[in-house]
C-alpha cells in the first residue's frame, strides 16, 4: 500500500503563498524531507534517472527546504532553486550554505518565472498544488525556459485529491516539444524523464 503523506495544514492542496507561509511558520520541515525513507528514497531515484552526469544550468522550482537541490547540486555548473514561502526559502539557503554555485530565491509561480534558459527542470511535487486552469500556461513558461536538448524531470506523488501523478504525467508527455526519454511508476509515486526538442 502507498505510503499517505499528511496534509500538516489541513487545508486541502490548493495552497496560496500565504498557506506555504503558515505552514513553515508552524512547522520547518513539513513533509519530513530530512527524515522520511519515502523522500529520501524519492530523492535518490530522482537523481539516478538524469541522463546527463553533469548539466549547465539547472532550474527547481518548489525546492522547499533545499533537501533535493543539495542533492542535484553537485551534478549541476549552476542551480537556481525557488519556492514561493520566505521561511522555506531561509531553509535552503543554510540547507546549500557549502554549494557557491546554488542560489535560491523566493518566486510565486507562474507569474515570477525567471529569466535565461536551462538545460534540466526539475519539477518535483509542484505541479499538483496549482489549479488546473495554470498548469497549460505554467508548462508553456517552464518549457520556453528549456534549451532544446535539455531534459525536463517530473516527480508526482500518487494518488492526490483531484489530481493524481498519472493525470500529471500524460499531461506532460502529451507534450508535442518533449520526446519520453524515461517513466516510472512507483507504487507511490510516478517520475518522467522528458527531453526538449523543438520550441
Amino acid at each position: 500500500m502507498a505510503p499517505e503523506r499528511s496534509d500538516p495544514a489541513g487545508i486541502g492542496w490548493a495552497r496560496t503563498p500565504a498557506d506555504f507561509e503558515n505552514l513553515y511558520t508552524k512547522n520547518p520541515d513539513p513533509w519530513d524531507y530530512a527524515g522520511s525513507w519515502f523522500e529520501c528514497r524519492k530523492r535518490q531515484v530522482t537523481v539516478a534517472c538524469l541522463p546527463r552526469e553533469r548539466y549547465r544550468r539547472c532550474y527547481e522550482p518548489g525546492c522547499s527546504i533545499g533537501e533535493l537541490t543539495k542533492v542535484l547540486a553537485p551534478r549541476c555548473d549552476e542551480l537556481l532553486a525557488v519556492d514561493c514561502a520566505t521561511a522555506a526559502v531561509r531553509y535552503a539557503r543554510v540547507a546549500t550554505r557549502g554549494f557557491g554555485h546554488v542560489r535560491v530565491e523566493r518566486a510565486v509561480l507562474p507569474t515570477e518565472l525567471p529569466a535565461g534558459s536551462f538545460d534540466l527542470i526539475v519539477l518535483s511535487e509542484l505541479l499538483y498544488y496549482l489549479p488546473e486552469v495554470e498548469l497549460p500556461g505554467l508548462l508553456d513558461g517552464v518549457l520556453s525556459r528549456l534549451t532544446i536538448g535539455g531534459d525536463l524531470v517530473a516527480v508526482h506523488a500518487r494518488p492526490r485529491p483531484g489530481w493524481d501523478g498519472c493525470d500529471l504525467s500524460h499531461l506532460q508527455c502529451a507534450r508535442p516539444e518533449l520526446a519520453q526519454l524515461a517513466h516510472l511508476q512507483d507504487e507511490s509515486f510516478e517520475l518522467d524523464v522528458l527531453r526538449c526538442i523543438s520550441h
